[in-house]
C-alpha cells in the first residue's frame, strides 16, 4: 500500500486476465486503477477491515466468482449499454443482484458503498455480512444516494459460469497466455526468476497473480509455448491441469498456524503422489474446521483431526459446511485411495 495506514492493494479482486480475456464486456483495468487510488487515497477507507474486500468482475472466462466479497459488481449488458450488476456479502456465482449501474458510475457506487458502511457500522462489525444482519440489503442501497437501476431485467440476471481452467495455455483477444502454478502456492526465487525471464523473451514481460495461488503469462507468443511450457516445468512450476497436486490446496499447516492439527503443506505433496492423473475435482486440506485458506466449499475437503489422519468430507449444496461426511480417521493412503475412485463411487 502506499500508505502505512492503509491495506488496501489486496483488497480489490480482478480476473487475472482483465484487459486481455476475449469475453469480457469492458477492460476492468481503468476502473480497478480508479477504485484502488479511492482505496489509498482516501483516509476514511483505511478505516476497513484488512479483510474488507471488493471483485470487479467483467465477464471474463477466466474469473474467481465463488469467493465471497463484501461488495462485489459484475458486468452485464442490456441494450446497448453495459451495466455494472452488483451485490453485497456474497459473490456472482450466488445470483444475489441487487441492483445495476451503468459502467461510468462504477467508481460512485463503490465509494457510495463505503461511505455508507462507515456510516453505519460499529466497531463489531467489521464486514458487511455483520452489517446486513442488523440492516436489510434493500435499506443500505436506499441510502447510497444513486439511482440504482432495480426492474426484473436485472434482479433476474445471472453471471454465467465458464468451465475455464486456470493453469496451461489460456486464450487471449490476439494471442495466449499460460497459466502456473508454484506447489501449494510456495514459489521460489529460482522459479519466479525463470517465469520473468520467460515473461521478457516470449511475452509482454508481466506476471500476473491469481486467486488460485498460481501466476499468469500473458501475451505469449503462440509458436513458442511449449518451449515455455518446458522451461517453467523443469524449474517445479505446474503447468497442466491434470497433474495430481494442481488439484490439492491446503491451508498453511500446524508449522504455521496454532489451530492447525496436521501438516497440511506436507500431507498434501504426500497425498498427490498417490492420486492418478486426471482425479475428478479438486481436494482442500484443513487443518482446522475454520477453513482459512478455501472461503468457499471444495468438492472434497479432508480435515484434519491429528497428524497425519483426516475426515473425508464431500461438498452437498443440500448440507452446511463441508457437506457430507464419507468417512472418518482417515490415513492418507486411505484418503488417497478413495479420492481416486470415479465420482460415482465415492458417492456411493
Amino acid at each position: 500500500p502506499r500508505d502505512a495506514a492503509g491495506d488496501d492493494v489486496r483488497n480489490l479482486m480482478l480476473s487475472p486476465l482483465a484487459g486481455h480475456d476475449p469475453a469480457m464486456l469492458l477492460d476492468a483495468r481503468p476502473l480497478a486503477g480508479q477504485i484502488l487510488d479511492l482505496l489509498e487515497g482516501t483516509p476514511r477507507f483505511h478505516q476497513l477491515s484488512a479483510k474488507f474486500a471488493v471483485q470487479l468482475d467483467a465477464g471474463e472466462n477466466l474469473a474467481m466468482l465463488e469467493h465471497p466479497h463484501d461488495l462485489w459488481l459484475s458486468a452485464l449488458r442490456l441494450g446497448q449499454q453495459t451495466w455494472l450488476a452488483f451485490g453485497l456479502a456474497g459473490c456472482p456465482a450466488d445470483g444475489q443482484v441487487l441492483g445495476a449501474v451503468p459502467a461510468d458510475q462504477g467508481l460512485a457506487l463503490v465509494r457510495a458503498v463505503l461511505e455508507r458502511f462507515l456510516d453505519l457500522a460499529t466497531p463489531a462489525q467489521s464486514r458487511m455480512r455483520q452489517l446486513l444482519e442488523v440492516c436489510s440489503a434493500t435499506d443500505f442501497i436506499d441510502g447510497l444516494g444513486l439511482a440504482i437501476r432495480r426492474d426484473a431485467a436485472v434482479l433476474a440476471w445471472r453471471r454465467e459460469p465458464r468451465s475455464v481452467s486456470w493453469l496451461g495455455v489460456l486464450p487471449q483477444a490476439q494471442s495466449v497466455a499460460l497459466g502456473v502454478a508454484p506447489p501449494q502456492g510456495r514459489l521460489t526465487p529460482a522459479m519466479l526468476r525463470g517465469a520473468s525471464r520467460v515473461a521478457r523473451e516470449h511475452g509482454d514481460g508481466s506476471l500476473r497473480l491469481s486467486p488460485w495461488q498460481s501466476l499468469v503469462l500473458t501475451n505469449l507468443q503462440a509458436q513458442h509455448i511449449d518451449h515455455a511450457q518446458a522451461g517453467l516445468s523443469a524449474l517445479g512450476l505446474l503447468c497442466h491441469d491434470h497433474e495430481p497436486l494442481a488439484r490439492i490446496s491446503a491451508c498453511t499447516g500446524a508449522s504455521g498456524c496454532a489451530k492447525a492439527l496436521g501438516e497440511t503443506k506436507a500431507d498434501a505433496v504426500t497425498l498427490a503422489a498417490l492420486l492418478g492423473p486426471g482425479v475428478p475435482g479438486s481436494v482442500h486440506l484443513s487443518g482446522c474446521p475454520r477453513s482459512c485458506a478455501v472461503a468457499h466449499v471444495a468438492p472434497a475437503t479432508l480435515l484434519a483431526r491429528a497428524p497425519g489422519r483426516y475426515d473425508l468430507y464431500l461438498r452437498d449444496a443440500r448440507l452446511p459446511g463441508f457437506g457430507a461426511l464419507r468417512a472418518t480417521d482417515l490415513t492418507l493412503n486411505e484418503a488417497g485411495a478413495m479420492l481416486d475412485l470415479p465420482t460415482e463411487h465415492l458417492d456411493d
